[in-house]
């Protein structure tokens, strides 16, 4: 049974960890990789990752991404979406600790931040706006 807009928005906007898809090269499948990412019902879907990654150079050259999120319990959830790249902008501190407070427990989001910026180095954040949706609950297995 396909989502309301007013569901898939809001189920996106849950911390899921996303599965991001881009096309890397015209000659073999997406490039797919785990993600967190920030959403908001009715913004941009936002992910972060180093300037230099390959997901970065692919959503680059493509000019857009899609990005699956899904659940198996209580029922069986999935929201995928589609669209262009709006922009791009430079992660500081504060947008690292808001975004990993949303996937990490409380006591491990500042050591992840410093981890981030003195081991992994800058990141950049990449705004997409959702155009096109497929969502679906199957209902409990």
């Amino acid at each position: 049974m396909a989502l309301s807009k007013q569901e898939r928005e809001q189920f996106l906007a849950e911390p899921h960890i996303g599965a991001l898809s881009v096309q890397e090269h015209t000659d073999r499948g997406p490039l797919i990789v785990p993600i967190w990412y920030e959403y908001e019902p009715g913004g941009p879907l936002t992910v972060h990752t180093g300037p230099e990654a390959r997901k970065a150079h692919a959503i680059h050259a493509a000019g857009r991404f899609s990005l699956l999120v899904q659940r198996t319990a209580p029922t069986v959830r999935y929201v995928s979406v589609e669209g262009p790249v709006t922009g791009t902008s430079t992660v500081d501190r504060e947008q690292t600790r808001l975004l990993a407070a949303r996937y990490l427990p409380a006591e491990l989001v500042a050591d992840f931040v410093d981890y981030q910026h003195t081991q992994l180095g800058e990141h950049i954040a990449i705004h997409m706006q959702p155009q096109r949706w497929i969502s679906s609950d199957l209902g409990a297995f």
